[in-house]
């Protein structure tokens, strides 16, 4: 039993020290007990492995992770919760709390200090404002995590495994894509968190790849050839770009598309990453010839 999932011992720990919800950190917590233990289970590490926590609120997801692996590191932004943290997790010497915004820590530095020498997958229940940008920064972070596994708004968990074609396809799917495969685990209705959301949720794990499966010359390019394919929706694929590739007269940029092997008048939308990054192996060309 995991009593962090009682509303009466959260309500009594947040009284106890002064916290209420913060709207400006997105905080919903666990008050499932069977989400959280499945989170855990299936997030795709081992028993040796370490976790880092993203967002641990009251401790509830940690709780289980701790029991199950063999480090986890909390990064939490708020500072009302720390002792909140460090009354719930008393019992549990292989866990570390940082009070640190994700965003802005050193990822590459706090794995090498807290885990050198292991396997490292990221667990989170990310607020849905910031689910795309703190997503981004993991992946493209300078370190590298065997598993991203993270509760998000349902509507994002169908846009991250949709496939080229589908309606929820876009940006944030190829650009997952390149970094991993991409798996929706189980849904999270609403009724799980207090408070409760409007929307419900998913959880879905990202399995990093350890070499990209379609190498680029250049990955910067490749961020630029999918925000230019996914700029306007529903258009060619030749005019969509020319709106990020200001440089190109269209005459130019046609040619550069057709030279990687699509025709101009393709949808974005219908590409997949092995798509887009023959297109920006030719950009990357053409740019290094100017």
């Amino acid at each position: 039993m995991n009593p962090l999932t009682r509303i009466s011992e959260v309500k009594r720990l947040m009284e106890k020290h002064g916290v209420a919800f913060q709207k400006q950190f997105g905080q919903n917590f666990l008050i499932s007990e069977q989400v959280p233990a499945s989170i855990a289970e299936q997030c795709g590490a081992e028993a040796e492995d370490g976790i880092l926590e993203i967002g641990p609120g009251v401790g509830t997801l940690t709780v289980e992770l701790a029991r199950r692996y063999r480090k986890v590191v909390c990064i939490e932004i708020d500072r009302g919760l720390i002792p909140i943290l460090a009354e719930t997790l008393v019992d549990y010497d292989n866990v570390t709390v940082i009070n640190e915004d994700v965003m802005k820590i050193d990822l590459p530095a706090l794995l090498a200090e807290h885990f050198a020498g292991m396997r490292v997958t990221v667990c989170a229940n990310l607020p849905y404002y910031i689910t795309t940008p703190i997503l981004m920064a993991l992946m493209e972070a300078p370190c590298r995590f065997e598993h991203i596994t993270v509760m998000v708004q349902k509507e994002v968990a169908q846009r991250l495994c949709a496939n080229p074609g589908e309606e929820q396809y876009g940006s944030i799917t190829a650009s997952v894509n390149w970094y991993g495969e991409v798996k929706r685990l189980f849904a999270v209705p609403a009724g799980c968190f207090l408070p409760a959301p409007k929307v419900d949720s998913a959880v879905v794990r990202l399995s990093l790849y350890p070499e990209p499966r379609c190498p680029v010359t250049d990955v910067e390019m490749l961020r630029r050839v999918i925000k230019g394919a996914f700029a306007q929706r529903r258009k060619t694929l030749l005019n969509s770009m020319a709106s990020v590739f200001p440089e190109y007269g269209k005459p130019r940029l046609s040619a550069l598309i057709e030279q990687a092997g699509y025709a101009p008048t393709v949808r974005g939308e219908t590409l997949g990453i092995f798509d887009f990054a023959a297109i920006a192996n030719v950009f990357d060309a053409e740019g290094r010839e100017a």
